[in-house]
């Protein structure tokens, strides 16, 4: 695919722009440092000296963080949380990332889906993961908490150009959540774009959607090991949801995007040499590309700039975000 550098700049430039919503599992991760002190004399456990406490967000949350980071907070989020010290934590973090959480709704069945992962590390080493912790509730919302979802998702979705829908299978996103979003935002001419890890079939009459190489395997029964398989894969996921587009990530083998008539762009990876933690970059490529394909960029060009975001935030520790600024420096260096 021959790639015209002007025409990437005015998409990325164009990102500040539109306006998105994002709906699925909302989650915080709470990570807590220390420094190894010594052995406990109770246990054979390490003893460390608490050093600092950061709450980055997770999940649903991270693809709305980096959607905030690329279009100056013009972003909002719909899910649940309990009614509990984590989800004022929550709502503070997606205050500060200067995020929407006003149609937030409260369940006091259930836990605020937050991550705690305690690392610690002495002065000669590199931090090290030691334990995670998780609070969460598996299973579907109860009816009465799915018809208010359902009334904030309504009332939501002309406000925006675009919809993620971020499914990470805890339990917002219902059958019932997915089919009138994507009614919804259809009927209102909105872009919709699916992150899931299963049941892809499910999310009928698509603008797009972003699984990776495993899922994407899982969804059609069979290997991706070339890069035919990978067009009989996309061939499948659009003749299964009817999408106008699938983009499938593809690790350090970059990305491809199928779309009808036997239209196939393969994207090589634009950054092997300087991985440090890829946590949360499905979630930047997914927040990214739906910015793009708003701002009227096709769905290569989206990918494209998806894949030079997924390098960005790669360099760095737990989910992160890039900027505007960063993705033109790159393109620049490309």
């Amino acid at each position: 695919m021959y790639i015209n550098k002007e025409q990437l700049i005015s998409y990325i430039k164009k990102l500040s722009e539109p306006k998105v919503l994002v709906v699925g599992d909302l989650a915080i991760d709470e990570m807590i440092y220390g420094d190894a002190e010594r052995i406990s004399r109770e246990a054979p456990v390490l003893i460390l000296r608490h050093s600092n406490t950061k709450l980055i967000l997770g999940a649903a949350s991270n693809a709305a963080h980096n959607v905030s980071a690329l279009n100056g907070g013009k972003v909002s989020v719909i899910g649940v949380c309990g009614d509990d010290f984590q989800a004022g934590q929550l709502r503070d973090t997606f205050e500060e990332a200067n995020i929407n959480c006003g149609r937030l709704v409260v369940d006091p069945s259930r836990k605020t889906t937050t991550k705690t992962r305690i690392s610690g590390s002495i002065t000669t080493s590199i931090t090290q993961q030691i334990v995670r912790i998780d609070r969460q509730t598996d299973g579907f919302l109860s009816l009465e908490i799915e018809l208010e979802v359902l009334k904030q998702i309504e009332r939501a979705i002309p406000e925006h150009d675009a919809v993620i829908l971020s499914n990470y299978h805890i339990g917002t996103l219902t059958p019932n959540i997915i089919q009138e979003t994507i009614r919804l935002a259809n009927q209102h001419n909105k872009i919709v774009v699916v992150d899931a890890q299963k049941e892809l079939e499910v999310y009928k009459n698509v603008t797009s959607m972003t699984p990776n190489l495993p899922d994407t395997q899982k969804a059609v029964g069979f290997s991706l090991e070339t890069e035919d398989d990978l067009k009989r894969a996309g061939d499948k996921l659009l003749k299964d949801t009817n999408a106008k587009s699938i983009l499938i990530t593809c690790g350090a083998d970059g990305m491809f995007v199928a779309r009808a008539h036997g239209n196939y762009t393969k994207i090589p990876v634009f950054n092997k040499s300087e991985v440090f933690d890829v946590t949360g970059a499905g979630d930047t490529v997914t927040a990214v590309y739906t910015l793009a394909l708003a701002a009227g960029a096709d769905p290569a060009y989206a990918a494209i700039i998806g894949n030079i975001a997924a390098s960005q935030v790669v360099k760095q520790f737990g989910c992160a975000v890039t900027s505007v600024d960063e993705l033109l420096n790159a393109v620049e260096k490309l």
